[in-house]
């Protein structure tokens, strides 16, 4: 690897934790919002069996001083390269909410440009890609943008109340919430991963014939999953997800061993 990519991958990629030797490596990206470190929980619970990447968008956190991007497409064209390159077996990929859309179009570009489809594809908290509502949050002022994130219940009420925070967090948070509902669904092979679809029962944002949508984007295996809770229903279910996720990558690695 150039040492041009080495610093790319440094500063899109997020490692937490050490792990096993062989373990299978899990891709994660955020929300819209959010950060690397939204992930840091999940990758301290997974090691050392599971090692976690966590995504670092521009915009935020040390990456402040970039300017964030508002296209899923331009972030999942940043993203996979580097997923790419990674030593190893073909990563899984999970994300959550605007975060399953980027993983979902790096998985694209990981099984088409790239000729190595992802060992997983898990997606949280996001209807199927092709399922379209007409949002325009993003056009919102900064009460109602605010006042969207606070009925998700993705940021503390308490945050939302530090003018210096909202200050440094805007920018971001409404430059990926354009991307989120500026984004189209270009037809095109469907995946040949395993996907695996998180929701929320009660989610405002992805109704159960929405998630199951997903089905149709892959000629591999399918797994629903409906969760009580909103749209951050993970918050309440960590348990039982990490349980599914180290039983799934474990038992792959396994069997890819195996063969």
């Amino acid at each position: 690897m150039s040492a041009q990519r080495h610093d790319e991958r440094a500063r899109w990629l997020r490692e937490y934790h050490a792990s096993r030797g062989g373990a299978p490596r899990l891709v994660c990206f955020p929300h819209a919002g959010g950060s690397a470190s939204w992930y840091h929980p999940m990758s301290h619970a997974l090691a050392p069996d599971v090692s976690v990447l966590a995504i670092q968008y521009p915009g935020r956190q040390d990456r402040r001083d970039e300017a964030p991007l508002d296209d899923v497409g331009a972030i999942a064209r940043k993203v996979a390269p580097l997923v790419a390159d990674l030593p190893g077996d073909p990563p899984a990929l999970f994300g959550h909410s605007m975060g399953a859309l980027v993983a979902f179009e790096v998985a694209r570009l990981l099984t088409g440009k790239h000729d190595e489809a992802p060992a997983h594809l898990y997606v949280s908290g996001r209807r199927a890609p092709d399922r379209h509502r007409s949002e325009a949050v993003h056009l919102m002022d900064e009460r109602g943008l605010l006042a969207e994130v606070a009925a998700l219940g993705g940021t503390g009420a308490a945050n939302l109340r530090d003018r210096d925070l909202v200050a440094m967090v805007l920018p971001p948070l409404r430059a990926d919430y354009r991307a989120v509902e500026t984004y189209r669904h270009t037809p095109g092979e469907p995946l040949t991963c395993p996907v695996t679809v998180l929701t929320g029962d009660a989610d405002p944002k992805t109704t159960a014939a929405e998630a199951e949508g997903w089905r149709e984007h892959t000629t591999g295996a399918f797994d629903l999953r409906v969760y009580p809770g909103g749209h951050f229903f993970l918050a309440d279910h960590r348990a039982e997800v990490l349980d599914l996720l180290r039983g799934g990558l474990t038992r792959a690695r396994r069997t890819v061993r195996a063969d």
